[in-house]
């Protein structure tokens, strides 16, 4: 495959100047070693992966359908029980499905954004933030602004207004664009201060231009409180801009860890090549 049509497959792509934080020396806030998943022996997802993610990395996962991107997110988070080898994030270490503890320990510390915005239309905007709350003692308050203690209610208007959609706070959210209920679930992960914010897909459902100011958003508002942000994509334009780092998956191993702006066009070509 030649330069010039890997330039096909990604004609967006440029070289970013990246504001990367300096992790070196900072704990581990992910790490796995032999990490492996399988359903049955002819069907192995993930074959070994070694991974360290360190505290506000900002890393993009990518590969083809298939090559276990979205497997291995959910078992860095305990989401999947694993086949073999083993995990530690957030200081809680398993080698097969984290304990019912462990697994709400690390709820209360991420968040989460999904391809689907998964809000209660008939809400408010602001009642849907403060849903982010859910899971926190006394979280049956959380299952309506007007119930939610004060200080709920103020982290939750504060965090619309990082969304710029403070404005919006009183409206139903089947009223905004698609663009701005991804922003709302922004929201809601992000309402509680979590150490590490998980993407799976964000921008997927969304035009280019508002799945950009999505995008952007998360980098920014992750990098400003040092919450290490961990995203899945299927747009290479947006893994190479707004990561600090890309590490690539290919038939369930890892074919690259590299700091983004080290990532070429024949990098990613050959991550999607058969």
């Amino acid at each position: 495959m030649s330069i010039d049509h890997n330039q096909t497959l990604f004609p967006m792509l440029t070289t970013v100047s990246h504001l990367a934080p300096d992790v070196k020396g900072r704990d581990a806030i992910i790490q796995t070693k032999g990490l492996r998943k399988a359903y049955a022996r002819d069907r192995v997802i993930l074959n070994g992966i070694d991974l360290t993610i360190r505290s506000g990395e900002r890393v993009a996962l990518i590969g083809s359908n298939g090559s276990g991107k979205s497997t291995l997110l959910k078992s860095l988070i305990g989401l999947h029980p694993i086949s073999g080898g083993s995990v530690e994030t957030l200081g809680q270490s398993f080698e097969r499905a984290p304990s019912g503890k462990q697994r709400q320990a690390l709820r209360r510390q991420m968040g989460f954004v999904f391809q689907k915005h998964c809000l209660v239309q008939r809400r408010s905007v602001l009642s849907n933030v403060v849903h982010g709350m859910l899971g926190e003692a006394g979280s049956w308050r959380a299952f309506c602004h007007h119930t939610a203690p004060t200080p709920w209610r103020d982290m939750a208007l504060e965090t619309l207004d990082n969304v710029n959609l403070a404005s919006f706070a009183s409206s139903r959210a089947d009223a905004l664009s698609g663009g701005q209920q991804q922003r709302v679930a922004i929201a809601r992960a992000l309402v509680r201060g979590p150490k590490i914010l998980i993407a799976d897909e964000p921008a997927a459902s969304l035009d280019p231009v508002a799945g950009r100011d999505v995008m952007s958003l998360f980098a920014r508002l992750c990098q400003d409180a040092g919450i290490t942000l961990l995203f899945t994509s299927h747009d290479m334009v947006h893994a190479t801009e707004f990561a600090d780092r890309i590490v690539a998956l290919k038939a369930g191993n890892l074919f690259f860890d590299k700091p983004s702006s080290k990532v070429t066009q024949s990098d990613l070509a050959e991550v999607f090549h058969a």
